[in-house]
Order: C-alpha cells, then structure tokens, then sequence
C-alpha cells in the first residue's frame, strides 16, 4: 500500500478495486481505481477520498507520508459517494481540516452527510495559498454532476479534474505511458460513452475552462495519471466525442427470437463490408450494453433488429433502448428491422425509437413476416450498402468544410 509520488511533494494515495465489475449498471471487466491525491505544503491538503471500504488503504498511504490530524484542507471535486466516501472519516481523523467544494458541492454533501463544520465553497477562478504552491478551482458542471469542478495547482501544472479522462482499470501502474496509451484509451472511452455521453455541451464548455491552464499531469479520479504526449491525445479525442464525431462505422444491434431477425442482421452486415464500411455486429443475448455503447459512441449508423413479441420488441432490446435514450447520442443515422409473426409492431417500434431520438432515418424499416426470403436479404444487404455510401459521402463533406 505505498503512495507514489506524481511530483515532488505531490502524492496519489488512492485505492485499488480489483473486484468491481458493475459501476451503475456498466460493465467494469477490470475493476476501477479511487484516486485520491495527497499535497504537502505549507498547508497540507488531500483532494477527493475514495469509497467508504478503501479508507484503510488511503489512509495507510496518507500515514506514510504525514500524520493526518495535520491535514489543512481537504477539497471535494464531486459528491458522488465514489469520492466522498470517505470524506466524514477522513474528517474525524484530521478533526482540523476544512472541507472544500463548489456551492452545488455543498448542497449535495450536507444531504449526504450530516457535517457539523461550515463548509468553504469556491466560485470559477477562485484561490487558496497553500504556501509555494496555489490551487484555484473551475467548476464544471454537469460533467457528470451540477457539483463537479476541476481543482488546478498552476506552479505544478498539475490538473485534477475528477470524473473527466477517467477510465475504470485496476492497475499496479499509475501512469498512462506504464501501462500503454491503447487499452487505456479504450476503457477511457467506455468510461466516456457510459458516462459522460449525454453531456456534450458541458463538457465543450470544461475543455475550453481547461485549455486555458497550462497542463503536463492530468489525475482523474479513476484509473491511470495522463501525462506527457498522451494529455494531448486524450484531449483531441474528449473534444471529438463532444461534439459527437463520428467515423466511417456501423453498429448493428439485434436479438432474435428463431433466427429470422439473425439472418436479417448478418445480410446488413454483409451489405457494410462489401461497401468497405466499418461495421460491427452485436448480439444483446452475448454483448453487454455497456461494452455497445462504446461501439456506438463513434459510429455514424446505429441499425437496430428485433422481431415482435407480444405486440412489441424482445425484453431485452427493450432494456437496451431505455439504456441508450438515458445517453442521448447525437448525430447518428439510424435505421430499424424485423421480423415478425402476425403483428409486426417491433420494426416499428424500432421506427418510432430512432425518430425521437432526432436521428437520420433515410430508410424505412424492413419488416419481414416468419423467414426471410432471398430476396428480404437481398434487400437488406442493399440497404447496408446504401447506407455505407451515405456515411461516407456526409463525413467527406464534413471534412471538406
């Protein structure tokens, strides 16, 4: 349980989560980090905890390097019990200590905590002298929460932004470059699609808050430091996905019921790859939500199958649909299909889903009763391909502009 030193003076002594697998109903393979950063100065000051069953293990790494009861301040980024956890706990161990947090942040930690001390809150621009070193405060709210805010330490350049460029890993390695920018920029952007996904407007506005301070160390409050090159990598893609950019790619999501929606779904597919388009194809029976929004946060066409089942689609597109509207993806093309027995109304369904979700739909649904014929797949490889020379003639003129 050692603390690693980021900077001189400069501490992460956050916890480790091997076990965690479900964060809010998303899928978390490889368990997640509490990130939690010690600074030792004039003025000692801890920002953000961890979650109540790591406090041992932050507070092991804090009494290695000082004795709590000296802790000045202790700054909350972010009310969510993920990162507030600890905070009463760490508060009786440093009984001294003032806590920190935008107003929204106070609003949200009396509800959760029944604190006993005044709480300081800080505005956008506001700073404390913690002796060589200042730290000043940037709200960014709704990114994810109204309570969210950044904390800054100009003289290090030291950013720390809470839930921003998180991502949900277990690691021994605390930096990005130790581990590879690759799989940590993929569960970055799970953590991104899962989280972060409908507030594209809030976070335009905390990149441009951020690209005014002068940053060579980000520390999110899960996961692996960013540092060097890979700040500049992780900002260019947080811009992209917040502006809903898309590739030149497809996802196809279905569930099937005897294999009539299946072939349908495979035909599609096969109409993307002649096309040469990018095109992935997900299960709901074998793929978890959370790993599709991912496809999906980078996709331009999202093609949704499901035949009917008692005058509506399968449970589990059902689940899947409530899950995506909840993100509100944006700028897509988005098409419907199924099959059906004697009702139909699943396609439609479908249909209906995609045009409320404010989505291109330059097809109608292809719905087709029992097993499809060749000529059904026909049509429906001519609409994969169809749709891939839409995609790629819109993204050219985009980049054109």
């Amino acid at each position: 349980m050692k603390p690693i030193e980021m900077k001189p003076g400069i501490y992460w002594v956050g916890g480790i989560d091997w076990d965690l697998r479900n964060f809010h109903g998303y899928l978390t393979q490889l368990g997640s980090t509490y990130n939690a950063y010690l600074i030792v100065d004039e003025k000692i000051t801890v920002v953000d905890t961890v979650k109540h069953y790591l406090f041992d293990e932050m507070m092991a790494r804090i009494k290695q390097i000082v004795d709590p009861e000296k802790i000045d301040y202790i700054i909350s980024n972010h009310v969510e019990m993920d990162h507030s956890g600890s905070l009463l706990k760490l508060k009786e161990a440093a009984p001294n200590a003032e806590i920190i947090s935008s107003p929204f942040g106070k609003r949200g930690l009396l509800s959760h905590f029944d604190i006993k001390d005044e709480i300081r809150t800080v505005k956008e621009g506001d700073r404390i002298s913690i002796g060589k070193r200042t730290l000043s405060f940037h709200p960014i709210s709704m990114v994810h929460w109204p309570d969210s805010m950044m904390t800054y330490c100009p003289e290090e350049k030291l950013l720390l932004p809470n839930d921003a460029f998180g991502q949900h890993i277990a690691s021994n390695e605390r930096f990005v470059d130790e581990l590879g920018f690759e799989p940590v920029y993929t569960e970055a952007a799970k953590y991104y699609a899962n989280i972060v996904f409908p507030f594209g407007q809030q976070v335009r506005k905390a990149l441009e808050i951020a690209s005014k301070l002068e940053t060579n160390m980000i520390g999110p409050s899960h996961g692996l430091i960013w540092r060097g090159e890979d700040i500049c990598r992780i900002v260019q893609a947080y811009a992209k996905w917040a502006n809903y950019e898309s590739e030149n790619k497809a996802v196809i999501v279905y569930d099937t019921m005897w294999e009539s929606t299946h072939k349908m779904a495979y035909a599609l597919m096969e109409g993307f790859e002649e096309a040469g388009l990018k095109v992935v194809i997900r299960n709901l029976q074998t793929n978890h939500i959370s790993d599709i929004i991912t496809d999906i946060l980078t996709a331009r066409a999202v093609c949704l199958g499901s035949p009917t089942l008692n005058c509506t689609i399968l449970p589990t597109m059902g689940g899947f649909l409530s899950y995506l509207k909840g993100l509100s993806p944006q700028k897509k093309i988005g098409f419907a299909f199924g099959s059906y027995g004697w009702g139909g109304q699943g396609a439609k369904e479908l249909h209906q889903f995609v045009k409320d979700m404010n989505w291109e739909t330059p097809f109608e649904p292809v719905n087709v009763q029992y097993i499809p014929k060749p000529e059904h797949l026909a049509q429906m490889k001519q609409t994969g391909m169809k749709l891939a020379e839409i995609i790629v003639e819109q993204n050219a003129a985009k980049a054109a502009v």
